[in-house]
């Protein structure tokens, strides 16, 4: 029985990561999970899986909640968050939350010696160098949850990672990958969550139209396999069947395929070295593939995901300074405040105009973080 703790249930990552649980009872057991605002599913997910520790966002839902449920520990903020990351009596850490607060719950598991099944791309994305580092130190495995890291992991099986040539990263190009720049001016939010493949929260359904979400998996390839930017390439996939490729020193070029399910890599990231059966979905139809595109990136039409290998190369503190940018500027388009097209304004204005530092300690990657999120919100009231 693996223990598992589970930070962002409430998000897509998070329910469907539930899921495998709840129909593979025998291998796993949910004992602490966190929560941001939607309450309502604690009752549900305590029901089934009878957790010992529960994190919310507000400390007035934990003492409610408290009441309820007095068996329970109930924790609030990013205090409980760390709270579920330290505690001793669980075996694999999921990291579903979206954005950089998930960057110290994971470094604390970490330190903890606990392995880490990481969907939270911020933590690699703005601090990898030292997350990397506290696994090697703390002899932490690793597992990533996002499909296309998790292709190349599974690729890598039997295979040593000095045998790598190149990375070869499949991107569906997002809600918007039949238009022109031009008609983005007037994209409005609703066809911008519309993703053609995938299922996924708000604001990764955005980065992957603005192809951020594919600037943050360069940066995460990078860090997760130790190779050189020069090496990661990105390639338009529209049927997202692909999921990742390498290409090996001898030029053979291994790719993992399914149907595009997250469920799958999830699944992956708890049962690892094993595999489980996953009836909950289909099997992937080869009788009726009419075909699988694979075409070169137009990088003038997604400078996003240019900007994001310059900060990977570049390092030190300008991928935290790009994450924050992006989130805020996301957020904004979110709440209408915003167009599609200034969510990209705002991120490049941001990495141009503050301060770049190159030799970083882990404080340094919080002030940019703190910096840059003040900065474009600043510049989003025309301040």
């Amino acid at each position: 029985m693996k223990k598992i703790a589970l930070l962002g249930a409430s998000g897509s990552i998070g329910l469907q990561t539930l899921e495998v649980i709840e129909h593979h009872q025998e291998q796993f057991s949910l004992v602490a999970f966190s929560v941001g605002k939607k309450v309502e599913l604690i009752d549900k997910i305590v029901q089934i899986h009878q957790p010992k520790l529960i994190s919310v966002q507000e400390e007035a839902s934990a003492i409610v909640f408290s009441k309820k449920y007095p068996s329970i520990e109930f924790v609030f903020g990013e205090d409980g968050l760390m709270r579920i990351a330290r505690l001793s009596d669980y075996d694999l850490l999921v990291n579903a939350l979206v954005g950089f607060v998930g960057l110290m719950p994971t470094l604390k598991a970490i330190e903890c010696k606990k392995d880490i099944a990481l969907a939270n791309k911020e933590s690699l994305v703005v601090a990898g160098e030292f997350v990397m580092n506290a696994c090697k130190e703390h002899q932490v495995k690793l597992l990533p949850i996002d499909s296309e890291h998790s292709a190349i992991f599974q690729v890598l099986q039997g295979n040593d990672k000095q045998s790598i040539h190149k990375l070869l990263l499949t991107a569906s190009g997002g809600s918007f990958r039949d238009l022109k720049r031009a008609e983005l001016q007037s994209v409005s939010k609703r066809d911008a969550l519309n993703h053609p493949n995938w299922s996924m929260g708000a604001k990764i359904t955005i980065d992957s139209a603005t192809m951020m979400n594919k600037g943050f998996e360069v940066i995460e390839a990078h860090w997760l396999f130790d190779v050189d930017y020069k090496d990661i390439i990105v390639l338009l996939h529209r049927e997202s069947i692909i999921h990742s490729m390498v290409e090996f020193v001898d030029k053979s070029v291994i790719a993992q395929l399914g149907i595009p399910d997250m469920k799958l890599p999830i699944q992956y990231a708890l049962s690892y070295p094993e595999r489980l059966p996953l009836d909950q979905i289909s099997s992937f139809n080869f009788e009726e593939l009419v075909s699988l595109q694979l075409e070169p990136i137009d990088y003038q039409r997604y400078p996003l995901l240019q900007l994001a290998f310059k900060a990977g190369e570049l390092k030190g503190n300008l991928p935290a300074i790009m994450n924050a940018a992006n989130e805020v500027a996301v957020a904004a388009f979110l709440n209408d405040e915003i167009s599609f097209l200034d969510i990209e304004y705002f991120v490049m204005d941001a990495c141009e105009h503050l301060e770049y530092k190159k030799d970083v300690i882990i404080e340094d990657i919080f002030l940019s973080d703190k910096l840059a999120r003040e900065y474009v919100k600043k510049k989003i009231k025309g301040e």
